[in-house]
């Protein structure tokens, strides 16, 4: 358990995750480009629609288990397989109400087309349940390196797939059989990279230790995950297919950025924080390094890709997907807190508090419904504007609690933060200043890209900002 938390053990994990997330969402943004061009705003937003309730599924299926087993002090074989049949069973359970009410899902949304989509891509559900418990292991054991080769891998074989049958004008079907191909070939890799394998073996009384820590956070993940998706459902049922295709396609690229960094985090932090819960100190002072950090990373990108916007979408998608650019620039408001949201509630699970974590994200999503209502009648762009403002609003709500369990003050998350917020906001306005002078297309793109990054740097150095410091320090440190 020590050796989780170690500074060695914590950058190692990070950096493998960070290239797995961004291997293999980096070869599936360039598989999606390609994807766009080939096919329709609409066949786009039937997959994200179907999505919507497969992912859902996953969250009962997958059940708080992985959590629990890697927060759990003592794991043996027994919890592993354990955890494994019970995810199995409840992808059995979830996979047969999706078969049965896939029809009501396509008359609901009044396309018939939905009820087979439904019912092929629900069998994600049965290999989402052994990655549950090969993620937990991957977490416990700090074996990233091998979860990285298992994604890249994964990303590129369903990648290929999903081309060859939108080439073969095979439509939203090119669609369901990448998300297929990756699931199946990410459990293959992962049960040739890693050592564990289930077995026979169940324990009802290690299943009820872990289920009274799981239950609260299967609940949450279930009230967020339903939430989140909650405003694609709306905006697929009163609009159409077209809009939903394109709020999720300008909410595409902000998201590949934010959960790259945010599920490196996620993953690598709870074991980490876990290890020193006995020492609120020490982890106080990982949150606010992790804090820190990702907001120095993210910051800057999302205040770049906002900037940017208008011409990354013309260049890389064409003309018929310009009226995402809005949606894009919205979303990068919203995610722009994810990963400091992320460090607050690692670090609630990291302490134990689940039941904490569970009221939060009651809160959380009593004031998103209020706004939802409040929204509701609004056109889709305002509609989803008024989704960043809550979004922005239950930054708060999250480290609110964090100020009496670790002593860790709202206005010093802010202090923390405050220095990449101020010179990544300077630097998106020279990035958007800069755009209207330059052509558009791939030069332009370039350009600014490269001028967002130079300044940000520059600004860096001159501001002598404490994040970037850190950084370089490491960095010298890897290199010697």
């Amino acid at each position: 358990m020590e050796e989780r938390g170690t500074k060695e053990q914590v950058l190692g994990g990070l950096f493998w995750k960070v290239m797995e997330n961004g291997g293999s969402q980096g070869i599936q943004f360039v598989i999606s480009i390609i994807l766009a061009r080939l096919l329709s705003p609409d066949e786009y937003g039937i997959i994200n629609i179907v999505l919507i309730f497969v992912t859902i599924a996953n969250v009962i299926v997958q059940n708080g288990f992985g959590t629990a087993l890697v927060q759990k002090q003592q794991v043996d074989e027994r919890d592993y397989s354990s955890v494994f049949y019970v995810n199995l069973a409840a992808a059995v359970s979830i996979y047969g109400v999706l078969f049965f009410c896939a029809p009501l899902i396509a008359a609901f949304y009044d396309n018939p087309s939905m009820t087979q989509v439904v019912r092929v891509l629900s069998l994600v559900l049965f290999p989402g349940a052994a990655i549950c418990v090969q993620n937990a292991f991957v977490a416990r054991q700090m074996r990233f390196k091998g979860l990285c080769i298992a994604t890249v891998l994964a990303a590129v074989a369903s990648g290929g797939i999903g081309i060859f049958m939108a080439s073969a004008g095979l439509g939203v079907w090119a669609l369901v059989g990448q998300q297929l191909c990756y699931y199946l070939a990410l459990t293959l890799v992962l049960f040739v990279v890693i050592p564990w394998r289930p077995r026979i073996l169940f324990a009802v009384e290690r299943v009820g230790t872990m289920f009274r820590f799981g239950w609260k956070l299967l609940c949450a993940s279930l009230i967020d995950t339903v939430f989140m998706n909650l405003y694609g459902l709306v905006v697929g049922k009163i609009y159409d297919e077209r809009t939903m295709g394109i709020y999720s396609r300008g909410e595409q690229f902000p998201k590949l950025i934010v959960t790259n960094l945010g599920t490196a985090i996620q993953a690598v932090m709870l074991p980490a924080l876990s290890a020193h819960q006995t020492h609120p100190d020490e982890v106080v002072r990982m949150l606010r390094r992790s804090i820190k950090t990702s907001v120095y990373l993210v910051l800057p990108m999302m205040a770049g890709l906002a900037a940017a916007g208008d011409n990354l979408v013309w260049t890389l998608l064409g003309e018929k997907w310009m009226a995402c650019v809005p949606f894009l620039q919205i979303s990068c408001l919203a995610y722009a807190v994810w990963p400091m949201d992320i460090a607050n509630l690692q670090a609630l699970n990291a302490m134990g508090r689940s039941d904490v974590f569970l009221k939060l994200e009651i809160l959380k999503k009593a004031v998103g419904v209020v706004i939802l209502a409040l929204s509701i009648r609004c056109g889709a762009l305002a509609f989803i504007a008024w989704k960043a403002m809550g979004d922005f609003v239950c930054t708060f709500i999250n480290a609110w609690p964090n100020q009496k369990l670790l002593g860790y003050q709202v206005r010093q998350l802010w202090r923390d933060i405050l220095p990449a917020l101020a010179v990544s906001g300077l630097m998106g306005v020279l990035v958007y200043l800069l755009g209207t002078v330059l052509p558009r297309g791939v030069l332009g793109l370039a350009g600014q890209v490269a001028a967002g990054g130079a300044v940000y740097l520059l600004l860096s150095v001159g501001f002598k900002l404490e994040s970037f410091r850190y950084l370089l320090g490491i960095f010298r440190e890897k290199m010697r």
